[in-house]
């Protein structure tokens, strides 16, 4: 079969046949071998573009290509959509039932401006929705959809032809409403069903004209999406009673309401669901394929179906059992992202149900209620609460603006021309807490149609406008055929955007005319003048209140350690940020530990991880705040100054004298409440009691009018018999009981406590319901530290920076602010008002009966303490104020540090002495003395609660499979070579490749050098790697896993080729949901070399947040990296958490190839102490949930399954291997066994060791081998053979997901008895392939892909041989994605980075699609004539790429938006034009590339390290966060530069020097040579004019170059060296 007819099945439903142009596709065929391997290629995963799959069925005259790879016929099945729910009680919302729905999506509108109706929207819809596919997903069996759906105006023509054949009187448009409904598959229910609405429909005096069947095909659903198929039929109703459309649509609202409610109390209950009941919009939904939804419903065929715009949505679902109702659009919105925040906006959505009133009711908002159903996804969520403000009479646009505000604290454009649209946002701020999280919203109500964005601009979203008065809005260009010179406008939403289009009058409204239209409805600011107050930042005391003897009885009563005041306290309040540490948490659990804890320990939090990206605290600061109102939050649904009665606080950290304010403020009537509890009369039931004495306080508090409750365990003197009740409980359960009883609106809640004092416990307390904590103690500690008299000394004699005591306080509250920031960032919450309530954490060793009081709705997997037992650990803490013989200083746990008698740490000095014994001396009688250490431990992690039992007699060791065939299954951890020394590094990669295991670059790069086989060993020592002893000829030291992390460093074609496996980092276990930090006295010259940056400036790695926003970004990276190097696995690190099963599964859809699971327990080179100790899982659980949500969802034979976090020995590989993993990770250990003596000083580059050093001279004591980590790694396989043996097992794959041969071992803990391990226990059943088939297979495939037709072509083919010229020409769509990777690859492969000599000059024509010209090399010119989506030229190293839009255009090229969001990431070479503007994160991470752009959205030159950015055109805000190396030109026509950019690094600067002039000038010059572009024309012919305009752009590293520095020749003496940046 001939590939061009094989590429034109590929092609949109709207491409040209390829034989139409000789130009266009028509390169020569393939061999019929060559041809048949691309057709029965993999057309599984994410990106299994079904057209072909069904087109080549067909092709083969109908019969069916078996599917060869990861798939099976008899799939498990599916958990029914139709299970009944049960009749939720409780006022709470329970993450259970919120993180096992996830989703993200493609989306998109057109809309026709003269408000004519056609059926070409609708066609066209369809068509761009078929060109959406690779941006939805698809189940197990690859037919059916996550879901599909359009949503347009009601097609009359088409029902009123209907009701003529039936003889049905025409519908009245104006009082008709069409519903369309979902219903009963069973034919009884389906009757009871239809009664019910029936008959609410007679009540509400509405009358039903008729049921009509939908007409559907049901041959093209997939095998899924058939089990679960509803009955879908219309409903045609007549509204009487009313004859404004708004009151129609009220009525119908209600009537919806009403049915709902009624249909939950019947078994059938959810399995009715409206997809739309209205009398202007329709949806038509589906669990389908996007191109499918066409043939389904045939309604859509029907050139009757007519309407002037049409909403279209292709939904990725992460979790794998989507359902059909949760398809979109939404019946008001399509959304295409993630609310991070939807746990608490539910719980404030359930509380508001009390309050919420509007006269346009009529007194019926009984009937609205509930507001929310956590069981929904967070789509359908917002939808609900949009659709209420809407139907109580707010327009849309104003309905989005109060729900998903844009950051507009600080925004130049807004606060100097738009001042009422920042009133607007001030007076909601405080009533209505935003949906935060990455989203593109799409919505209508049928007279207007719009898109906003989310306030960080995640999502991309690109429009165009045509001269026939057609407007569009997609995710993607090239969703359509468009002929460009009819398009008079193109452009992009920015973050925090609107557009909206007018349908009735035919105007469309871009972002500010939007949002001033509805700010001046109301005089916002004239109301927050007379109501509003903000809190005056008060000043600290400055002198101590309490005598020191005092001050160690409190902190010992509240439970402070030596530690936690030296390391945390004193380093805060005199360095102003967090404390930083290394290694990881190898400490127990709290539950598990014999040490007593506070109970903030048991909670860790939680973090975004693929579904959703992290914030950038750090960069991209500026859309975060952490401003809280306090006070009674007025009825959302009227409008009116005293709404505005709040007072504003600026954070959320108060001081003494603040809270006096507070105290005596009248308006707010504050209510102090103690938090004690009383055991005079026994402990047990004692701390319940005083809870529920506390909530009723609390209560009748509130309905006394009080606005602000202070729950305080400040006392004057401590009693011995009244312990402080644990502050988190208190407010945990003062806010649930005020939700459960309608009073949490009206007040806020204020800690006033001495048990807070670090980042982490602000965010608990935050996050369970306060507004703001006024820490005391800390703050007094903070004085008594500056006070003391060694504190006075250490600054005297210059050890110590010196501060005021008012400093050091000041200092305190700043890291705490700062810390907050960060833990907001990690889950993607970006306003501190969102997270408040949102209980963002989960719980591990907590009971159910402590979670139903305080924390209700949190997963607390295991179980744990019950509320006596926490009573109990309070009072251990509280005794040690009144003993006698208590130290005169406070205990020192070791929590942190290890320390003898302290906690008990897993990586531990005994430890690591008997472990370098064993490996050094190869003893194994040394080894079995390790292994008994390790089996003696204290309980330490979860596995330690297990054992193993057996079904099966013993065998002799002999039968089981050999250590050389175990030991293939091992790898080491990600650990940067950066982080750790050279020596350590390459002494590790030696050792895994002798073994056939694999160890891992980690973050950072490769020296080249170690990719080839040693030569030249004489006496273990070779001149290639002179710093390494013990080597063998046949050596290499390459890592045969490269890691892709979020900062990119080494990251270019050739080292990508280079890998075995490929690693993309999202997380890492000891720092989930941040990026890595690389102190700048560990930036090395070598270091910096490997990852083209700067010695000795320091290194920080984003948050995996600039190219994975999403699934589909994180499934669009798997993609690039599988086409420059399609023989690598791709494997994706996540952290446990819990849902974690559920983003696998999305993972395992974007066609990964191994999933690797992390446990919180990892270790790290730096990292703030609070991300260590309080983020992320234990990896027991997380592997747990992932193996059997992808058994449960039919994926798991695509995965292989790795896990690491803290394993030590074979008995960790085992329990591993039970638990469902097929390979195993071993990080801390292996440093250890290599020479690591847990010194824990890695952070200071100063290891004694020379292990985590780049210390010359440290280095050089390094002390391993590779043969001692060999020896290690042999033990552990030779002790997981006896283990087989004993258990009577002859392969490890007879193991592996065997949960049944795990038994609890009767263990007594000290806390609890009461640890549920059922779940670690349980089995979905075992995946049909064994671990070695599993592991055995061949890489997941893109499919055919346009690159491999270039390959194929004999001109390019020779061209890359023999390295000539040549020049081609072709067609490019917007589902070509990573064009030009593989040819790059291919080139990289055979010639290196720069070896190529040759030139391959190719032209496209067209739309391309995602990541075009990514990872090219020197010697590609490509050149694109059209426009493209986001990440063009990521990873580029070379070349050169030319992006212009067509010759005729109707819009003025330096206006229209011409390539998308986060061009150049990673970039580390070459040069790039571009005639057009650019996205958001324009050149982020640039290293060396020289590229021109005529305009950019925000975060321009974010994180650049090299290069050189010209701009010839306007910015968004927040350019060059975070750049260190490089330089930036903008041209700034008219004065408004300056605000926009982030002056943290850079310094701003006229373009004096004379080489900075002569660079400036020669890059515009070639950009107008390469794209012809006017702006660059106009700019040359008037230099002298322009060039004053320009403002240069200079980090310190620059600084002293010729072109930054005016007087650089004369700082030289003469010497005159023209320098590229």
């Amino acid at each position: 079969m001939a590939l061009q007819s094989l590429y034109r099945l590929h092609q949109p439903a709207y491409a040209p046949s390829s034989s139409s142009s000789p130009s266009s596709r028509s390169l020569s065929s393939l061999q019929s071998a060559e041809a048949k391997r691309l057709i029965f290629g993999d057309f599984n995963g994410l990106f299994c573009r079904r057209s072909w799959s069904r087109s080549v069925r067909r092709a083969r005259g109908g019969q069916q290509i078996s599917r060869s790879r990861g798939l099976h016929s008899n799939w498990s099945k599916i958990r029914a959509a139709s299970s009944v729910l049960p009749n939720n009680q409780k006022k709470v919302v329970n993450l259970e039932d919120i993180i096992s729905e996830r989703g993200a999506c493609g989306v998109g509108f057109i809309a026709n401006l003269r408000h004519k109706a056609s059926h070409a929207i609708i066609s066209d819809a369809l068509t761009a929705l078929g060109c959406m596919e690779h941006r939805g997903g698809c189940g197990a069996d690859n037919d059916s959809g996550d879901g599909a759906g359009v949503m347009s105006s009601i097609p009359w023509d088409l029902f009123n032809n209907w009701a003529d054949k039936q003889g049905i009187a025409l519908f009245n448009e104006s009082n008709t409403g069409v519903g369309m409904v979902f219903l009963p598959k069973d034919e009884v229910q389906l009757k009871e069903a239809k009664t019910v609405i029936v008959n609410i429909m007679k009540q509400e005096g509405l009358e039903v004209l008729g049921w009509r069947p939908v007409p559907t095909n049901v041959s093209v659903v997939g095998y899924y999406a058939r089990e679960t198929m509803p009955n879908i039929q219309q409903v045609f109703v007549k509204v009487e009673k009313e004859d404004n459309v708004d009151d129609i649509e009220r009525e119908l609202y209600i009537t919806r309401k009403l049915i709902e409610r009624e249909a939950k109390q019947k078994e059938w209950g959810s399995e009715l669901y409206f997809c739309s009941l209205s009398n202007q919009t329709i949806v038509y939904k589906g669990m389908l394929l996007s191109e499918v939804l066409g043939q389904f419903y045939l309604d859509l065929q029907s050139e009757l179906y007519k309407s002037p715009f049409a909403i279209y949505h292709r939904r990725y679902s992460t979790n794998t059992s989507p359902r059909w109702p949760l398809a979109q659009p939404m019946r008001l919105l399509g959304h295409n992202g993630e609310i991070n925040t939807i746990q608490g906006n539910l719980n404030w959505m359930q509380s508001r149900e009390s309050s919420i009133k509007s006269p346009v009711w009529r007194g019926r908002e009984n009937e609205l209620r509930p507001f929310g159903d956590p069981r929904a996804s967070d789509s359908a969520n917002l939808d609900s609460a949009a659709e209420l403000l809407l139907r109580s009479g707010r327009n849309a646009e104003e309905a989005l603006m109060i729900l998903v505000p844009e950051a507009y604290k600080n925004h130049p454009t807004l606060t100097i021309k738009y001042p009422e649209v920042v009133d607007f946002y001030d007076y909601y701020k405080g009533q209505m807490e935003a949906w935060d999280g990455p989203a593109l919203l799409l919505f209508s109500d049928g007279k207007t149609v719009g898109a906003c964005l989310d306030r960080n601009g995640l999502r991309p979203a690109r429009y165009w406008r045509t001269v026939d008065d057609m407007v569009y809005v997609a995710s993607e260009v090239g969703v359509l055929p468009m002929d460009e010179s009819k398009v008079i406008m193109k452009g992009r939403l920015g973050p925090g955007m609107m557009i909206s289009v007018d349908l009735i009058n035919g105007e469309v409204y871009e972002n500010t005319e939007v949002k001033k239209r509805v700010a001046l409805a109301s005089p916002y600011r004239k109301w927050l003048e007379e109501n509003s107050r903000t809190l005056k930042p008060s000043n600290f005391l400055n002198s101590a209140l309490m005598e020191s003897e005092t001050i160690l009885r409190h902190q010992q009563a509240y439970g402070y350690s030596s530690e936690d005041v030296q390391m945390v306290i004193e380093s805060m309040a005199s360095q102003g940020k967090e404390p930083t540490f290394c290694m990881g948490d190898d400490i127990p659990l709290a539950a598990l530990s014999q040490k007593p804890h506070m109970l903030y320990d048991y909670f860790k939090q939680r973090f975004a991880q693929v579904t959703n990206p992290p914030i950038d605290p750090l960069r991209e600061g500026l859309v975060m705040s952490l401003e809280v109102s306090l006070g009674k939050r007025g009825n959302i649904l009227e409008l009116g100054p005293d709404n505005a009665a709040q007072v504003v606080l600026s954070s959320p950290v108060l001081n003494e004298r603040e809270l006096d304010l507070l105290v005596k403020d009248p308006h707010l009537k504050p209510q102090i409440l103690p938090t004690f509890f009383d055991i005079k009369k026994g402990l047990d039931g004692s701390l319940e009691t005083a809870l529920r004495r506390l909530c009723e306080a609390a209560d009748e508090a509130v309905r006394g009018g009080s606005q602000l409750l202070i729950l305080s365990d400040r006392s004057d003197e401590l009693e011995p018999t009244r312990p402080a009740i644990p502050i988190l409980l208190a407010v945990g359960a003062v806010h649930q009981h005020l939700i459960q009883n309608g009073l949490r609106m009206s007040a806020s809640i204020i800690a006033d406590t001495a048990q807070c004092f670090s980042t982490h416990q602000f965010a608990c307390l935050i996050g369970y319901g306060a507004s703001a904590i006024c820490p005391y103690l800390a703050l007094e500690t903070c004085r008594q530290w500056r006070l003391s008299t060694k504190t006075v000394n250490l600054m005297r004699n210059g050890k110590m920076p010196t501060v005021t005591i008012e400093q050091a306080q000041k200092n305190f509250c700043k890291a705490v602010k700062s810390g907050l920031l960060k833990i907001l960032s990690k889950m993607g919450i970006s306003l501190l008002s969102s997270y408040c309530g949102a209980q963002i954490f989960e719980i591990y060793g907590l009971g159910h009966d402590v979670v139903d009081l305080a924390f209700c709705g949190s997963v607390s997997k295991v179980g744990g303490l019950t509320i006596d037992e926490v009573a109990r650990e309070t009072l251990s803490f509280w005794v040690k104020a009144f003993s006698e013989d208590t130290a005169k200083r406070l205990q020192n746990f070791g929590f942190i540090q290890f320390r003898p008698g302290g906690e008990y740490h897993g990586n531990n000095p005994e430890m690591s002495k008997l472990l370098h014994k064993a490996v050094r001396q190869k003893s194994e009688t040394a080894f079995s003395i390790y292994q008994q250490h390790i089996a003696n431990r204290p309980i330490n992690v979860l596995r330690d609660l297990l054992d193993f039992k057996s079904d099966r007699p013993p065998i002799p060791v002999g039968k089981v499979e050999s250590a050389s065939s175990i030991v293939e299954r091992f790898c080491t951890g990600g650990m940067s070579l950066g982080a750790i020394s050279r020596e350590t590094h390459e002494a590790i990669a030696i050792a895994m490749n002798r073994l056939g295991g694999k160890s891992n670059s980690g973050e950072g790069g490769e020296d080249p050098i170690r990719w080839r086989p040693l030569s030249d060993v004489v006496d273990g020592y070779s001149s290639t790697l002179p710093h390494l002893k013990g080597l063998q000829n046949g050596d290499t030291a390459t890592s045969a896993i490269k890691q892709v992390a979020s900062g990119r460093f080494g990251v270019t074609p050739t080292f990508l080729v280079n890998a075995d496996q490929l690693e993309i980092k999202i997380a890492q276990g000891a720092k989930p949901g941040e990026g890595g930090q690389l102190p700048g006295k560990k930036v090395s010259a070598y270091i910096a070399r490997l990852r083209n940056s700067k010695p000795g400036v320091p290194l920080i790695s984003p948050p995996p947040h600039h190219d994975i926003y999403s699934i589909e970004d994180l499934a669009q990276l798997i993609f690039d990296l599988h086409q420059v190097n399609p023989k690598a696995k791709v494997s994706v690190k996540l952290v446990a958490e819990a849902g974690i099963g559920t983003v696998a599964s999305g993972v395992a859809k974007g066609n990964a190839d191994i999933i690797q699971i992390s446990g919180h327990d990892g270790g790290t080179g730096a990292s703030p102490i609070s991300s260590i100790k309080h983020a992320g899982g234990p990896w027991e659980l997380g592997l747990t949930e992932t193996h059997q949500t992808l058994i449960g969802n039919g994926l798991r034979e695509r995965v292989i399954l790795r896990v690491d976090g803290g394993l030590k020995s074979g008995m960790d590989v085992m329990m591993a291997a039970a638990m469902g993993a097929d390979e195993y990770g071993f990080g801390s250990v292996a440093m250890i066994a290599t020479g690591c003596v847990m010194a824990r000083i890695c952070h200071t580059n100063n290891c004694p060791v020379g292990v985590a050093s780049q210390r010359e001279e440290l280095r050089a004591r390094f002390p391993g081998v590779p043969g001692d980590l060999v020896n290690f790694f042999l033990f552990v396989a030779e002790e997981v053979r006896g283990m087989l043996a004993q258990l009577g097992y002859e392969k490890l794959d007879d193991i592996i997901g065997r949960t049944d041969l795990l038994r609890p071992r009767s263990i007594s803990l000290l806390k609890t008895q009461q640890l549920d391990l059922r779940y670690i226990l349980s089995s979905v059943g075992l995946p049909k392939w064994t671990s070695t088939q599993i592991r055995s297979q061949d890489v997941h495939t893109n499919g055919p892909v346009l690159d491999d037709i270039l390959l194929s072509d004999p001109q390019i083919a020779e061209a890359i041989e023999q390295e000539k010229v040549v020049h081609k020409t072709i067609k490019i769509y917007n589902v070509d994605r990573a064009v030009c990777g593989r040819v790059a690859g291919v080139i990289a492969k055979k010639y290196g980075d720069t070896g190529f000599a040759g030139q391959l000059n190719i032209t496209f024509t067209g739309s391309a699609g995602q990541s075009f010209g990514c990872f090219l090399t020197p010697g590609m010119n490509i050149r694109l004539v059209g426009e493209a989506n986001d990440y063009v030229g990521k990873g580029m190293a070379g070349g050169e790429l030319v992006v212009t839009p067509v010759q005729e255009t109707g819009f003025t090229p330096e206006d229209a938006t011409i390539v998308g969001n986060t061009c150049l990431y990673g970039a580390t070479g070459g040069q790039i034009f571009v005639r057009g503007k650019a996205g958001e994160r324009f050149a982020v991470r640039n290293s060396l590339v020289e590229a021109v752009v005529e305009g950019t959205g925000d975060h321009c030159c974010e994180y650049m390290t090299g290069g050189c950015v010209v701009v010839l055109g306007k910015v968004g805000r927040n350019v060059a966060a975070g750049m260190t190396g490089g330089l930036t030109y903008i041209l700034d026509e008219d004065d408004t530069l300056i605000p926009k950019v982030n002056k943290e690094i850079v310094k701003i600067q006229r373009v004096v020097a004379p080489a900075g002039q002569m660079q400036l000038r020669s890059l515009i010059e070639a950009h107008v040579e390469k794209t012809g572009s006017s702006k660059g024309i106009s700019i040359l012919k008037e230099w002298d004019r322009n060039l004053p305009l320009f403002w240069q752009l200079v980090p310190p590293s620059e600084e002293d170059t010729p072109e930054a520095c005016a007087d650089f020749e004369s700082t030289t003496a003469g010497q005159v060296t023209v320098q590229s940046a």
